[in-house]
């Protein structure tokens, strides 16, 4: 008798992670060390203060993308199970997978890859972009087809981060372009492929509910509190991180206010829509990433917040019911929203900082841009490789073009490849439900008493 659709991700799931974490295993087992202890007293301080100062930033993130983010994802009323867990699975495949990679292509010395609390930052960074870019088909797809295309996105990104931040040197210490940016279009992407130009109604399970609504709420303030650590982690530390950690604080409580503002607004009654805040609060976040650590006046960092907010707002309200109409393009979490539209609109902030920065007496270069704590001389060497002014400004557009073409590309390309049969993609009566992956006690098993016989039956059909 044949296998039922539904029974597929249960077999397929194992095998997949079981033989990942065999061969990771082989591998950490052949290749993978500690650095050497340091014998001398002035290196061993020099490691305790990396790891006191590093390790709070690592924990916060941490907090963000498996708590905060997963809580984000839980609006989907019979999908909070699956969101979270598919989250978190994600993030450490996506790690592992990122640290093999990075370390077999800039720490591989002697047969030896020597590991550190800096690398796996690096790693957990490149795993942000999976999580975001599956937003965009959040609920559609099953785990199978979320871990092939975080096993195809993670060496796309590496390689679009090399371009991007080597050969380019663009300033982007936030990740507003090499994550943000890549990572939406990249979800945009594999949802276009994978749902090709079928236009997809509205989904009876995909209407939020107050307490899921709620629980996506504390999600985004988990989210925002933490925010600046994930934009600091990777500036020097002294001026240029505490520049950052004030830009960020300051964009983000910007665009929480704008985001009620416009919220209010824009609806006919006045009221706010809880989707808005959940996102719009954290717009500010995303588009300052890319001049955080820029010596700006803080009016800039406050204008930067209040823009973002009110471009997501705006695409929430006019630009995804319009891409859904006319291009068919499926966005589950408005990944859109929240990070294209603000992350292009970071992008272009740092263009115009570049071009506007205040010269040195000498009139030449940019004294106070970056890194804040530097003079004009180092950034012209160190950083911008004697380009000046008006090549760093293009250089930085370079940058933007580059994460936009290279992620969509890939992306479509992904999405083709997740079509394929045996990687189990749910069918559409099965979508946004836990009972599919789950041993969970469905409301719908046992209907309430204003539930009609017709969506008791459907139900019970629906289980696994």
């Amino acid at each position: 008798m044949a296998v039922p659709p539904s029974s597929y991700p249960s077999r397929l799931l194992p095998l997949f992670l079981g033989l990942f974490q065999g061969a990771l295993l082989l591998f950490f087992a052949l290749f993978v060390t500690y650095d050497e202890p340091s014998a001398q007293a002035e290196d061993t301080s020099s490691v305790a203060d990396q790891v006191y100062s590093t390790f709070p930033f690592f924990q916060d993130i941490q907090v963000m993308l498996v708590v905060g983010l997963g809580l984000l994802l839980t609006f989907l009323p019979r999908y909070g199970f699956s969101a979270l867990s598919h989250n978190f699975l994600l993030l450490i495949f996506s790690m592992q997978w990122a640290l093999v990679l990075q370390g077999l292509l800039h720490h591989f010395h002697h047969g030896q890859i020597y590991l550190d609390l800096h690398k796996l930052l690096i790693s957990e960074f490149a795993a942000v972009t999976v999580l975001i870019s599956t937003g965009a088909i959040l609920g559609r797809a099953s785990p199978c087809q979320l871990l092939v295309m975080a096993t195809c996105e993670i060496p796309i990104y590496l390689a679009s981060e090399w371009v991007i931040v080597t050969c380019l040197g663009i300033l982007d210490v936030g990740g507003t372009i090499t994550i943000h940016i890549f990572s939406c279009y990249f979800g945009l992407g594999v949802s276009k492929a994978l749902f090709r130009a079928t236009w997809q109604p509205l989904h009876p399970k995909e209407t939020p509910t107050t307490s899921s609504d709620l629980m996506s709420l504390v999600g985004t303030l988990i989210l925002w509190v933490f925010w600046p650590s994930f934009v600091a982690v990777l500036c020097q530390p002294g001026d240029a991180q505490h520049r950052a950690i004030l830009n960020t604080l300051l964009a983000m409580n910007a665009s929480a206010i704008t985001t009620v503002v416009a919220s209010s607004l824009l609806e006919r009654d006045g009221k706010l829509s809880p989707g808005h805040l959940q996102n719009g609060s954290l717009a500010g976040g995303v588009a300052i990433g890319v001049v955080a650590d820029m010596a700006l006046p803080p009016v800039a960092a406050l204008a930067l917040g209040s823009l973002s907010a009110a471009v997501c707002v705006l695409g929430f309200t006019f630009l995804t019911p319009l891409l859904r109409r006319k291009l068919t393009l499926h966005d589950q979490c408005g990944i859109h929203n929240l990070h294209g539209l603000p992350g292009i609109l970071g992008a272009a902030a740092s263009v115009v900082a570049v071009l506007v920065a205040p010269k040195d007496t000498s009139g030449s270069q940019p004294s106070q841009l970056f890194p804040a704590g530097g003079n004009a001389s180092e950034v012209v060497e160190g950083q911008w490789g004697g380009r000046g002014v008006g090549g760093q400004a293009l250089c930085q557009a370079g940058g933007l073009a580059v994460a936009l073409g290279a992620s969509l590309l890939a992306g479509l390309l992904t999405g083709a490849a997740l079509r394929l049969p045996c990687l189990a993609q749910p069918p559409e009566r099965l979508c946004f439900d836990d009972s599919l992956y789950f041993k969970v006690q469905d409301q719908a098993e046992s209907p309430g008493p204003d539930s009609s016989a017709e969506e008791g039956a459907l139900a019970l059909k629906e289980q696994v």
